[in-house]
């Protein structure tokens, strides 16, 4: 028989015991999985659907902790994968093939941009401009792995006596009247002008892929060894962003919103317009039509061979990687 006293003792210890805090569960101890994805320029629309993923919670539900990293001039977000800054980076395939002949093992575990925006502008001089009148002209181009498809384009509208000037990272140049003609991305630049004050029917405007020389832009990158070890994470990620760009196209406003308090986070100078008519933009290359012969999320091996043939021809490729290689086929694919 219990003592008085045991019996009091034992209702404080059980009363105390219903303050103190829960022992916390395998489950509730993890803490969400810290990844950095490396952005190839400053925070815009064009990088919508990670923002997405991040503020709706679609990486975290699936165990992700994802920070978005904003590049710009000076950053390389290839340089990032290779020193282990990122676990992921977007890139254009171009790039990321100049990268791996370099000796960085990048795979493309989702092709996000598949239809190209690349563009060449020029001062309109008549209404039946073609681009073998660009013959002569002063044009300026981007630097680095942006520039094939623009050599490849003139090259074979036998445009071989124009002026090239390398273009930095606006079109001041061109909106100066100091180059005829200048290279741009559709959902960027073209826009840019038009709020300048530039009127639409004062610009001449050739789609690089009307003409055959159009490559696959965005995808997503990680390195060999991070797909090999951690497969798993790789493959959640993917899913996650494919989803945060799905978002993106069926609520644009909301994600407009969202993509508003990055730039404005950031500073970037720019403004809700230009970003509405850049997501816009960006949308049409990213979610196919039934006309499109490419899917959200995977490469299209022909623009793949495509894309491969061209920057060998110019001299920026030596060989290739397999295809199966280079897209990491063992990642599960989204429906």
């Amino acid at each position: 028989m219990k003592s008085a006293k045991g019996t009091y003792c034992l209702i404080f210890i059980m009363a105390f015991a219903l303050f103190l805090p829960a022992a916390p569960t395998a489950a509730s101890s993890e803490k969400p999985d810290t990844i950095r994805m490396m952005l190839q320029w400053t925070h815009q629309a064009q990088f919508a659907g990670y923002y997405v993923a991040v503020d709706k919670g679609f990486y975290r539900s699936r165990g992700l902790e994802v920070e978005i990293v904003q590049g710009g001039p000076g950053l390389d977000p290839m340089d990032e994968l290779e020193q282990g800054s990122a676990d992921f980076a977007s890139a254009w395939l171009s790039t990321a093939l100049t990268r791996r002949e370099k000796g960085l093992k990048t795979i493309n575990i989702a092709q996000i941009v598949n239809n190209s925006n690349l563009v060449m502008i020029n001062w309109k001089n008549s209404e039946h401009e073609t681009p073998r009148d660009l013959q002569g002209r002063r044009i300026s181009i981007w630097e680095g792995d942006f520039r094939a498809p623009y050599l490849a384009w003139l090259q074979s509208n036998n445009v071989v006596a124009a002026t090239i000037y390398p273009q930095y990272y606006s079109v001041n140049l061109f909106l100066r009247k100091g180059a005829d003609a200048c290279s741009a991305m559709y959902y960027n630049e073209i826009h840019m002008l038009f709020q300048a004050g530039v009127d639409p029917d004062e610009l001449t405007v050739y789609f690089l892929k009307d003409y055959g020389f159009g490559f696959p832009e965005d995808g997503i990158y990680t390195t060999e060894n991070t797909y090999q070890r951690r497969p798993e994470m790789v493959a959640v990620f993917r899913d996650a962003s494919i989803e945060g760009w799905r978002y993106a196209a069926e609520h644009q406003e909301e994600t407009l919103d969202i993509v508003m308090k990055y730039v404005t986070a950031a500073n970037v100078p720019t403004n809700r317009p230009h970003m509405k008519w850049m997501l816009e933009n960006i949308l049409a290359s990213v979610m196919p039509t039934a006309r499109d012969s490419w899917t959200l999320g995977d490469l299209n091996r022909s623009d793949y061979e495509k894309t491969v043939r061209i920057m060998r021809e110019q001299g920026m490729l030596t060989g290739s990687p397999v295809f199966e290689e280079f897209t990491g086929r063992a990642v599960s694919r989204v429906p």
